[in-house]
């Protein structure tokens, strides 16, 4: 579990925070001090959500993938919390298993659409009120898919890298200008998006002989790095990705 006071009187952002890690990332988030809005795009859940982590969390149902709604995060965070120095964009599907040439133009668009410009729209709509006070704290959630190839699964693994490219070319542009931006690149942790892997036999026999640690991770365990990460502790961290994989990149 991390300090209690480690994040004390920050404020922060967790899209996509109403399930899984995301979840995860906020409540931890608020165990070290900080008050949190997360995002989602089913109501009914973000509220459970809401409710689950208690008084330190705020929510707001939107789409990241919409400029328009992006820009009504920024307001109603503002609005509620303050000023925001952590954004974590976590938000991220991965709903189809399909082979490489079987893959259609619109299912490619849907998942580049979130899992890559949502996180360049929030990155940048959040960075430049985070640069006009010099400081600020970005992480984005990558995968092992962003450095190792996972079969039928091109779009997400394009995102993924994508994204770790976005975050390098930022980590050029803003370091200097009191903005870090970095990555947490999780292995397959037991989440509803990793259900249909996890709970298949033959596929959840695969993942762990790609995984040294010989299990899959937990929310909490991802949570971590990125709590540190926005924290001060982390404050000549940048650019850099912490892979929390179980030793899967290793192998």
């Amino acid at each position: 579990m991390s300090s209690p006071a480690i994040l004390n009187g920050k404020n922060a952002v967790v899209t996509g925070g109403s399930s899984g890690i995301g979840l995860a990332i906020a409540q931890s988030l608020i165990e070290a001090g900080a008050k949190v809005m997360i995002t989602g795009r089913n109501e009914e859940r973000l509220n459970e959500a809401v409710a689950q982590l208690g008084d330190n969390a705020f929510g707001l149902a939107m789409d990241v993938s919409k400029e328009a709604d992006v820009e009504a995060l920024l307001q109603a965070a503002q609005t509620q919390l303050g000023p925001i120095e952590v954004l974590v964009n976590n938000a991220g599907i991965s709903p189809w298993f399909t082979r490489s040439e079987k893959v259609e133009l619109s299912d490619w668009q849907a998942i580049i659409d979130i899992n890559l410009t949502g996180v360049f729209l929030c990155t940048r709509i959040f960075g430049n009120e985070m640069l006009g006070r010099g400081k600020g704290s970005i992480i984005n959630i990558t995968s092992v898919g962003a450095h190792a190839g996972l079969s039928r699964q091109v779009a997400y693994c394009a995102a993924k890298a994508g994204v770790e490219g976005m975050t390098r070319s930022l980590t050029k542009d803003w370091a200097a200008r009191g903005v870090r931006v970095n990555n947490v690149a999780p292995g397959y942790v037991r989440t509803k998006m990793t259900a249909g892997f996890v709970d298949n036999e033959a596929l959840r026999a695969d993942l762990l002989q790609s995984t040294p640690m010989d299990r899959l991770g937990e929310g909490a365990e991802i949570a971590s790095a990125v709590v540190y990460l926005a924290s001060d502790a982390a404050s000549y961290v940048c650019g850099t990705t912490i892979a929390v994989d179980g030793g899967w990149v290793a192998t």
